[in-house]
């Protein structure tokens, strides 16, 4: 459960149905109660969002029980990494409303979640563990699904907000303002017809990437156009037609290198953009529900960067595509047995163009058609099962079959759940990985095999609710980045060793007044270390609310990581020094106060408040003490 608190403008009654009674889509596709499921789904609901306003969405996800995203407190041009189980970006599926985002052109066929203002968002479901039978190749640790804000019933509504903020490191304490947000969306319904357009931008500057004495300032600056349309046919049949706009320019400092060789480079910068396009249909009939999801996109990224052995600036250009068709059905058999049947079939194809490349996308591309299907079973005595199957079938990797199994059972007599379940994935590789200029066509997939065991109870009349989850995890084939030392060749192959993980992932929530509430997670991760790269063994996220009435409130945020593990190639010695990271302490707090009920609001909030210094990769700045204040506008 995120550490994030709820909307001071939640009731304690309406906190305890967030809480037992939450409707979650992300282990059927299909709309149940968070009560049956067989899975500890994290819901990060729009009062949650509410009550975090100022902070990005990788910070956000940050907090949730088993997920690390590292760069999430550096500054805004470091690239980012998400790390659920003890898996990599590739392993970790990002859905927006029900499609999949990815870059084809990147080295893991992941996405870039800075390219996501919170604003655009409603409502977040993080489904972790093997999850391929649903989500298909790259859910192997878990599952990000967003859903973005859709329209209200009234003919015309709006929203607008500003804020800003310092964007210091713990060195520098200035209060210059250097962190600028702000958009509005307007959106409606009149008759059949919904609409809803949505433009959000953010420029962020103050301090340098790198860690350094008189480096300059990099910058970031983003903008996000988002155009939905609907129609409803009838009280069964209705379509959604969505266009998205996302664009990212930022400067950025090359990698750590050694203390002897390291610089800040001020001539690299990057540029990317996306645009995606979309169809969406349901159609209810007596026995259940049939969903198409239609979609494509592309995104190109240029890169000028630094060569600091042949001097000048070296020109990247990288373009992707990709298309998706996903026809899911829900079939009714009876009221307690359901069964879930899709086809999903995907396109990528992705180009290179630089001085040393010549990549094209006749060479660098394939598709994937799987089918799937899904029985659930909600018995009236409280026993649940989730058994599942789906054939991967790869047009170079030919077919593979995975699977679930994920029974559960809620007692009757006490308030308590527990699960248990069994789930395979497949990860195929990248294009990047197979065609790229360190590409290899030899490589074969990465199979991945997660048991979890669990449970989840409501404690003296729900004022607690506790859940916990240990799971254990196994991957076979990893893909990884070798550098042969005899002869300096690098390239992509296959781990031969089998790699293990496990964890414990536990989420309390404590209702101790009417005004007080207090959450907090626990996280323990074990990964074999030569793959624990910025993975904490240990992690704690605790928050405190005060609702001091039904318009102000205040929360305090604490988190805790352990230390971590890093490396770096030093290019004077010409060897990988491995590091360890040191365990760092942030302190955060926020105030929110409705100035106009329900229509307009003020918010401050100051974060690492004792401005502890850290690092969330070895040669990077992280973020010091930082103020932010801003407006919401509801009309």
């Amino acid at each position: 459960m995120l550490t994030g608190v709820l909307s001071f403008a939640q009731e304690k009654d309406s906190l305890q149905i967030h809480e037992l009674n939450e409707v979650v889509v992300s282990d059927t596709k299909f709309e149940q109660s968070k009560e049956k499921s067989g899975k500890i789904i994290d819901v990060i609901t729009a009062e949650d969002l509410k009550a975090k306003q100022g902070q990005n969405l990788s910070s956000i996800l940050s907090q949730v029980a088993g997920i690390e995203i590292n760069g999430n407190q550096s500054a805004n041009s470091k690239n980012q990494g998400v790390y659920i189980r003890g898996g990599r970006n590739r392993q970790v599926a990002i859905y927006i409303d029900g499609v999949p985002v990815v870059d084809a052109s990147g080295i893991n066929l992941e996405y870039d979640l800075r390219l996501i203002p919170v604003e655009q968002i409603e409502k977040i479901e993080v489904l972790k563990g093997s999850s391929s039978v649903l989500y298909g190749t790259g859910a192997a640790t878990g599952v990000i699904n967003i859903t973005l804000k859709n329209s209200v019933e009234k003919n015309i509504s709006g929203n607008a907000y500003w804020n800003v903020g310092t964007q210091n490191d713990s060195e520098k304490k200035d209060i210059d303002l250097n962190s600028f947000s702000q958009g509005f969306s307007v959106n409606g319904k009149i008759k059949k017809f919904s609409y809803l357009t949505s433009l959000n931008s953010t420029e962020t500057k103050g301090f340098s990437e790198a860690e350094g004495e008189d480096y300059e300032e990099d910058m970031f600056s983003r903008i996000n156009v988002l155009q939905k349309l609907g129609f409803q046919w009838n009280d069964k049949l209705s379509f959604n037609l969505f266009g998205n706009y996302d664009a990212i320019r930022n400067t950025f400092d090359n990698s750590y290198s050694g203390p002897l060789t390291s610089s800040d480079d001020l001539n690299n910068k990057s540029f990317s953009e996306q645009f995606r396009l979309g169809l969406q249909s349901i159609y209810k009939y007596k026995n259940g529900e049939f969903n198409l999801n239609l979609n494509g996109g592309t995104i190109e990224r240029e890169v000028f960067l630094t060569n600091t052995w042949a001097g000048g600036i070296d020109n990247y250009n990288y373009s992707s595509r990709n298309a998706n068709l996903d026809v899911v059905n829900k079939y009714n058999i009876s009221k307690d047995f359901y069964v879930v049947t899709g086809l999903q079939v995907q396109y990528f194809d992705m180009e290179q163009i630089d001085a040393y490349t010549d990549l094209n996308n006749e060479m660098a591309k394939f598709n994937i058609f799987d089918p799937y299907a899904t029985l659930i079973y909600n018995s009236k005595n409280g026993f649940n099962v989730n058994i599942g199957g789906r054939l991967n079938n790869h047009s170079d990797y030919g077919s593979h079959f995975v699977y679930n199994v994920n029974p559960s059972y809620n007692f009757k007599n006490i308030p308590l759940k527990v699960l248990v379940s069994y789930s395979t994935a497949y990860i195929t590789p990248s294009l990047y990985q197979l065609f790229g200029p360190y590409g290899n066509e030899e490589l074969k997939p990465e199979e991945n095999a997660t048991a979890e065991f669990g449970f989840e109870a409501s404690l003296l009349n729900k004022k607690i609710i506790l859940n916990a989850v240990g799971f254990y995890r196994q991957e076979q084939n990893k893909v990884d980045f070798f550098t042969d030392t005899t002869t300096w060749m690098s390239y992509y192959d296959n781990f031969d060793n089998e790699i293990n993980a496990k964890g414990i992932e536990t989420n309390i929530t404590l209702d101790i007044t009417e005004k007080i509430i207090s959450k907090a997670n626990y996280t323990f991760t074990q990964v074999e270390e030569q793959f624990s790269r910025y993975i904490p063994k240990h992690k704690v996220n605790v928050n405190l609310q005060y609702n001091a009435s039904d318009r102000f409130n205040v929360s305090l945020d604490y988190q805790y990581l352990s230390e971590r593990n890093d490396a770096y190639f030093d290019s004077f010695t010409f060897t990988t020094e491995n590091v360890e990271l040191d365990s760092c302490s942030i302190f955060n707090a926020n105030l929110n106060y409705q100035l106009i009920k329900s229509r307009l609001s003020v918010f401050t909030s100051i974060t690492n408040i004792f401005n502890e210094y850290f690092q969330e990769t070895i040669g990077y700045n992280a973020r010091g003490r930082n103020y932010k204040l801003g407006l919401n506008l509801t009309f």
